[in-house]
C-alpha cells in the first residue's frame, strides 16, 4: 500500500470519525415537550413501572393463593402461616413476603436472560 493510499484511508477514517453538526434545538413549548418525551424515553419507563406493578400483585396473588396454601398443607391444624409469630415478630408474614421476593426476582431474572438472548438490550 502506497503512502497516498495511506493517506486517504486515513481521512477517509477521520471523516468518519468526525461528529456531525448537533440536532436543530426544539422551537415552542410543544416540539420541547415531544424531544423530552423521547430523549429521557418516558413513555418506555412508564409502560415499565406500570408492568412491574402488575407483575408485582400477580406474583403476590401467586403465593398467597397457590404457593403458601401449599405450605399450609404441613403446618398443625388451626395454625395459619400468616400467624406464625416468634415473641414480637410476626415471622409468618415475613416468610409470605420473603417468598414473594425470592419469585418476583426470579421472574424478573428469567425476562432478563430470556431479552438478552433474543437480542433486546
Amino acid at each position: 500500500m502506497s503512502q497516498e493510499q495511506m493517506l486517504e484511508e486515513l481521512q477517509e477514517i477521520r471523516k468518519l470519525l468526525t461528529p456531525g453538526p448537533p440536532a436543530p434545538k426544539p422551537e415552542g413549548l410543544m416540539d420541547e415537550f415531544k424531544d423530552f418525551l423521547s430523549k429521557y424515553k418516558v413513555m418506555g419507563l412508564a409502560v415499565a413501572f406500570i408492568l412491574g406493578l402488575y407483575l408485582g400483585s400477580l406474583v403476590n396473588s401467586l403465593v398467597g393463593n397457590l404457593v403458601m396454601p401449599i405450605v399450609q398443607l404441613f403446618l398443625p391444624p388451626g395454625l395459619l402461616w400468616e400467624n406464625i409469630v416468634l415473641g414480637p415478630f410476626r415471622v409468618g408474614a415475613f416468610f409470605g413476603d420473603l417468598l414473594t421476593f425470592l419469585i418476583v426476582a426470579f421472574v424478573i431474572f428469567m425476562l432478563v436472560k430470556f431479552t438478552k438472548r433474543i437480542g433486546i438490550d
